[in-house]
C-alpha cells in the first residue's frame, strides 16, 4: 500500500466519514455550489462524488491511466451543470486540505508528496 492509500486509512480511522467536512469547506470556499446539491437531502450524491474523487486521485497517485479520462469526462459533465472549469479542479484541492487537517500530526511527507503529485496530474489533465 502506498502513502496515498495510507492517508485514506488514517483519515477513516481518525475521523470516520470525511464527506461533511469536505463539503463544508467546499461550500465555504464556493457558496454558489451549494445550490447544485439542493436535491441531495440524504447527502448520498456528495458521498458518491467524494468516493469517485478519491478513486481518481488514487489512480493518479499510482500512475494508472483511467483517472485522466475520468477527469476529462467529469469536467464536461460539471460544465453542463454550471460548474466553471477553474472551480471544478478546486474540489480536489479542498479534499486534500481537509484530509491533511483531519490527519493532523500523523500526516507524513510521503502522504503529502503523493497528494501533491496527484493534484498536479489533475491540473495537467
Amino acid at each position: 500500500m502506498g502513502a496515498f492509500e495510507d492517508s485514506l486509512e488514517l483519515v477513516a480511522t481518525r475521523a470516520g466519514d470525511p464527506t461533511d467536512p469536505v463539503y463544508e469547506r467546499l461550500f465555504a470556499r464556493h457558496p454558489e455550489l451549494e445550490a447544485l446539491f439542493v436535491g441531495d437531502a440524504t447527502r448520498q450524491a456528495r458521498g458518491q462524488m467524494l468516493t469517485v474523487a478519491l478513486e481518481t486521485l488514487g489512480d493518479l497517485a499510482a500512475g494508472r491511466p483511467w483517472a485522466a479520462n475520468m477527469i476529462r469526462a467529469e469536467r464536461v459533465n460539471h460544465d453542463q451543470l454550471g460548474v466553471p472549469d477553474d472551480v471544478f479542479a478546486t474540489f480536489f484541492g479542498v479534499v486534500h486540505a481537509v484530509f491533511r487537517d483531519l490527519a493532523g500530526s500523523d500526516w507524513t511527507r510521503e502522504m503529502e508528496a503523493d497528494w501533491v503529485a496527484a493534484l498536479a496530474a489533475v491540473e495537467a489533465t
